[in-house]
């Protein structure tokens, strides 16, 4: 069994020296058939030198893709080496190398998916906001898949050269939540594993602004239930416009009956009309959506 570890990596020439040493002395001890694979998504620094001498395959970007397209850039070139087993680690050193043969031995068992879930193991530090961002993910895609995900959001994850093959990533914003989905859909057997989670060394990048990290995360999560539960997501859209419709609707019927007439609020009778044709119409979107996507 061939397993290719690959890391996603951008301006991290101070933790991935460490990370690929200490993920070499893993993979030997355990006696695995294995390379190292870096995606240098376009960093400045000095990231790509350090990875080759630290004896890492490395591919890089022409510029800075973000981590969904250096994700997609992982699975090919990890297929293309043959790999029959893809772990994915993050470059910053938070998750631990020695945790690696938890996630091979789980595929081992028959796990097609295999997580590395921070909060069933140990959190060393991490923002709150960031802690609330992934608790309230990690809902979301338990909601859709159907199944308990304890660490939706999670970047240390193993997985089948089947899996790589048939779930073809397309979002460029929530690839880590669609593998998990996809996967589940696809009968694949997923399950999680507790791994430590070390406090970063550096200043995050992700939320280096709360704010940013806050609306970014929102936005995330009404594009999950969008490309994944259009008929919820239009669904409870259109019924709210069309609530609003309705009490206006109710209200011009009233001053109608007991005020002086609706002569006076034409405007309001337009937007009572707009109101409830838009509702129905995003309602009907949403069931139109659901069966395309089926």
């Amino acid at each position: 069994m061939k397993i290719v570890v690959t890391i996603p990596a951008y301006n991290e020439e101070r933790t991935i020296g460490a990370l690929i040493n200490g993920i070499h002395e893993v993979m030997k001890s355990c006696r695995y058939d294995y390379k190292v694979l870096v995606v240098d998504d376009g960093s400045k620094d000095g990231t790509v030198q350090v990875a080759k001498k630290a004896n890492a395959i490395v591919y890089s970007h022409p510029k800075n893709y973000g981590l969904a397209e250096t994700f997609k850039t992982e699975i090919n070139k990890s297929l293309k080496l043959k790999a029959d087993v893809i772990v994915h680690i993050d470059a910053d050193g938070q998750y631990l190398p020695r945790d690696i043969p938890k996630l091979v031995k789980e595929v081992n068992n028959g796990s097609d998916l295999v997580l590395g879930s921070r909060f069933k193991g140990k959190i060393e530090s991490m923002p709150l906001m960031k802690r609330l961002g992934n608790k309230a993910f990690s809902r979301v895609i338990s909601n859709i898949a159907g199944i308990r995900i304890s660490d939706g959001q999670t970047g240390f994850r193993a997985f089948t050269r089947e899996v790589a093959e048939k779930i073809k990533v397309i979002s460029d914003h929530t690839y880590t939540q669609e593998q998990i989905i996809r996967a589940v859909r696809e009968k694949f057997k997923v399950k999680e594993v507790p791994v430590y989670f070390a406090k970063r060394k550096d200043k995050s990048r992700l939320i280096s602004n709360t704010l940013s990290y806050a609306i970014r995360a929102w936005i995330n999560l009404i594009r999950i239930y969008r490309d994944y539960q259009p008929l919820k997501f239009f669904g409870i859209v259109g019924s709210l416009i069309f609530f609003i419709g309705l009490i206006l609707g109710l209200y011009l019927v009233y001053i109608q009956i007991y005020g002086v007439g609706v002569n006076r609020h034409l405007g309001l009778m337009m937007l009572d009309i707009l109101l409830l044709s838009l509702g129905l119409q995003i309602i009907i979107f949403g069931f139109i959506a659901d069966m395309l996507r089926r």
